[in-house]
This record gives structure tokens, sequence and C-alpha cells, in this order.
């Protein structure tokens, strides 16, 4: 079994890997971070960290959405460093089957940031791959960045 955290996006489910789940925070004031890559929505305090806002739907080429109150705050472990992405609503757990899961490269040669898409009862999910979610270039960009930013 695969144990994922689903989400909504525009009242789409995608979903991350449970065990790359730190927390799921309200959305919080984003600080801008000039130049940074189109990914890159800005920057939070978390703790005394410096953690980067990744916005999803930029990454797929979707327009931006003001999440006002109401959103929240996905945060996961990257190989590189802990990353928020902004959500919608957060759905809950869900534990599928390995088998049930069928692999993105298979129906979508070419999308690598998404790792598989599996059938359920609510439509397709969308699996995210957050191993992969961020180029080099952008992330050598937000090393650089995030160390000049004060806490």
């Amino acid at each position: 079994m695969t144990n994922l955290l689903v989400f909504l996006l525009d009242q789409q489910r995608y979903a991350v890997p449970l065990h790359a789940v730190d927390c799921v925070l309200p959305i919080a004031a984003i600080s801008p971070l000039p130049g940074a890559p189109s990914i890159a929505t800005g920057v939070i305090n978390l703790h005394g960290a410096v953690v980067p806002v990744l916005d999803i739907r930029r990454r797929f080429g979707h327009p931006c959405r003001d999440h006002g109150l109401d959103g929240q705050l996905l945060i996961v472990r990257t190989p590189m460093r802990p990353a928020a992405f902004p959500v919608d609503v957060v759905v809950g757990v869900e534990a599928l089957a390995a088998r049930s899961i069928t692999s993105s490269a298979v129906l979508l040669p070419g999308v690598e940031y998404v790792s598989g898409v599996a059938p359920t009862e609510d439509g397709l999910l969308f699996i995210h791959d957050i191993d992969t979610f961020l180029s080099s270039d952008e992330a050598a960009w937000l090393d650089r960045a995030a160390a000049a930013m004060p806490v």
C-alpha cells in the first residue's frame, strides 16, 4: 500500500507521498522573492527557517489563484530542502495499492513532475513527484536567494 496525502487545486485531486509531508498549515503571509524562478511565489518564515513557497499551478501552466484566508500550505520535504505548496484544501490520507497507480511515464511521457495517476471513486488522482519538482537551476537559485534573506 502507498499512503498519500490528497489535496485539491481547482477541484482537481492531487497527492504527494505521505512520508514526505511535515505538516499542513493555514495560509500564511508570503514574502516576495524578487527575481525568483516562476515556480516560486515567495518565502515564509517557518520556525526561524526560510522556506520557499512553490506554486503547483505555475508548474503546470495554470493561472495563479489568490487563496485569501481559506487556503492551506502543505509543508513537504524535498531531497534538497523543505518547501511549502499552497493548496485549496487538504482532503485527507488515502492508501492505494501500488498496482492501482499507473506510472506517468506510461500515460504521459515527458511529464516529469507527476509520478503516477490512479483512478479512485472520486475521479483521477495525480500523484506529484516532489523529488523532481524543482529543476537543478531553480534549486540553486533558491539556495542563493534564501541564504541572502534575513530571517
